[in-house]
């Protein structure tokens, strides 16, 4: 995901931090130092991140768009200039300004600020922008939460000692509380020097931007692997205590499945598979990277010169346009496929399902699949015709039926004016007549409407009583029948009031 850094270069930035038997060096001097090593650790180990870099005091400046040229950054770093007071609120709306135009709302960001812990003062501090929350018109509305997804790190060029003298560390804990919850703030453990700002740097590195490496196993093949973005722990809502669940750095592929049975399924993110050795020749042969990668050193040449299960498995999706199954950790799964870029270039992406035994209902649980070799007749038919998907359920789903809706009176009226005009029809609408009594039967005992069915039992017997001389005789034993039976369900005894048992017409002489 994209990262936005947001350096503060207001003049509480030029406070001079005394180092012991050197000379003196500026807050900012230790931020600019901190950042050059997060993003020396990015060009090595993150390079496919995207990063912009801001600069702001009562105003914001972007001074390098979204790049991956981390030289660029660092160049940006040293010419900083210094400004006036502290404003993060203006920081935050530009920060938004430019996340939305270059990614729109629906990609997630990562923002990292770097300040010393001052809120400045006034109109437009942080402290006075908390105050006024609840008080602003829609035309001035704080920018947190930002309308994309965030995660917010704070780093103080101060220690929580310094912060806690005044209320900055609780102005800054409600900050990162508005922006969603999803983030840290980090401060510098001990004195204000070189060591422990690249210490708070190298936590930060740690929590967000640390390389996810895992192992890809198929059989006896296996492949050393890189996964970007690093693969976030999700939480299944469904158990009764969520705990979250991470991928596991072991990736087993449990099978191969053609793209037109997987067709085109639901996922919760989408990942690049790198090989740990990336080159260029590795690049030709299929292996996810991008144009932007700089020549690697000699070593990693060598090293990519080397056979690959990884670009193996990647030109065989590709050609054979099928899709590998990979379990990600207990009743997890996602898939392995090549996605094409451009004409020429096409990369090993992975998409993670939602966790369950079942992610995609057509294809059953996975576990249940199996070898094609194994079955008694080839699924698919000897020329390819027929799949064996989807799988159809056991049980009728409740969507493929004709559900009964009460939500006005004119529904249930129609209900009852259907049963009672099948009824002055019987016995040649008998069929049709239990049909509909039967489904009115159920639809009231589901919702607890007892006193509907001893209504419709005395309708019912009211037409019986008024049947013409020349009505069938079956026509009023049928009608006394219905009438009983739903009368004896009305009473809510288990042995008659049943979901499941339906009324069938009473056997007669009269009856064929």
């Amino acid at each position: 995901m994209p990262t936005v850094v947001l350096m503060d270069v207001s003049l509480s930035m030029t406070r001079p931090v005394s180092l012991d038997g050197s000379e003196e060096f500026q807050r900012k001097n230790l931020a600019v130092h901190g950042l050059n090593m997060l993003f020396e650790h990015m060009a090595s180990n993150y390079r496919l991140e995207f990063t912009a870099l801001m600069a702001f005091s009562s105003l914001w400046e972007l001074l390098v768009p979204f790049t991956r040229d981390y030289n660029a950054l660092q160049e940006a770093l040293g010419s900083l200039e210094d400004y006036d007071k502290t404003c993060i609120e203006a920081a935050l709306n530009g920060v938004s300004n430019v996340v939305q135009q270059e990614w729109g709302s629906a990609c997630p960001c990562q923002v990292v600020l770097v300040t010393d812990g001052s809120l400045g003062i006034g109109k437009g501090s942080l402290r006075h922008s908390l105050q006024t929350l609840k008080h602003r018109g829609e035309d001035k509305k704080f920018p947190l939460p930002f309308p994309f997804p965030t995660k917010l790190y704070i780093l103080c060029i101060a220690n929580s000692e310094e912060l806690q003298m005044t209320d900055a560390m609780d102005n800054l804990e409600h900050l990162l509380c508005l922006s969603g919850g999803d983030g840290q703030i980090f401060t510098v453990e001990g004195p204000l020097c070189m060591k422990s700002v690249q210490a708070m740097f190298g936590r930060l590195i740690d929590h967000a931007y640390s390389p996810f490496h895992a192992v890809l196993h198929c059989g006896n093949l296996s492949s050393d692997v890189q996964v970007f973005p690093r693969p976030e722990p999700v939480v299944v809502d469904e158990e009764v205590e969520p705990m979250p669940r991470a991928v596991s750095t072991d990736l087993e592929i449990v099978g191969f499945i053609e793209i037109a049975d997987i067709s085109s399924p639901p996922v919760i993110s989408r990942h690049l598979v790198l090989p740990i050795a990336v080159n260029k020749d590795v690049d030709e042969v299929g292996a996810a990277a991008t144009d932007e990668l700089e020549d690697e050193p000699s070593a990693s040449q060598m090293a990519g010169k080397s056979p690959n299960f990884c670009v193996l498995l990647h030109g065989s999706l590709k050609v054979e346009g099928m899709v590998a199954l990979v379990q990600l950790g207990p009743e997890w799964y996602g898939m392995l496929y090549s996605q094409a870029d451009s004409k020429k270039k096409s990369n090993l992406m992975m998409s993670l399902f939602e966790p369950g035994s079942e992610p995609l209902p057509w294809l059953g649980k996975i576990s249940y699949l199996g070898p094609v070799s194994e079955a008694a007749e080839n699924p698919y038919g000897e020329d390819d015709s027929k799949s064996p998907f989807p799988v159809q359920p056991s049980a009728k789903r409740s969507y493929a039926q004709n559900v009964t809706v009460w939500i006005k009176a004119s529904g249930l009226q129609a209900d009852v004016q259907k049963i009672l005009r099948n009824a002055r029809k019987l016995p040649d609408k008998t069929q049709t007549f239990y049909k509909e009594l039967n489904r009115m039967r159920k639809a009231a005992l589901a919702f607890g409407f007892l006193e509907l069915l001893k209504g419709v039992a005395d309708l019912l017997e009211r037409e019986c009583t008024l049947l013409p001389d020349s009505a069938h005789p079956d026509a009023a034993f049928q009608l006394s029948h219905a009438a009983q039976q739903l009368k004896l369900a009305s009473t809510g005894d288990s042995q008659y009031a049943d979901f499941d048992h339906n009324i069938v017409p009473m056997h007669t002489d009269f009856s064929s």
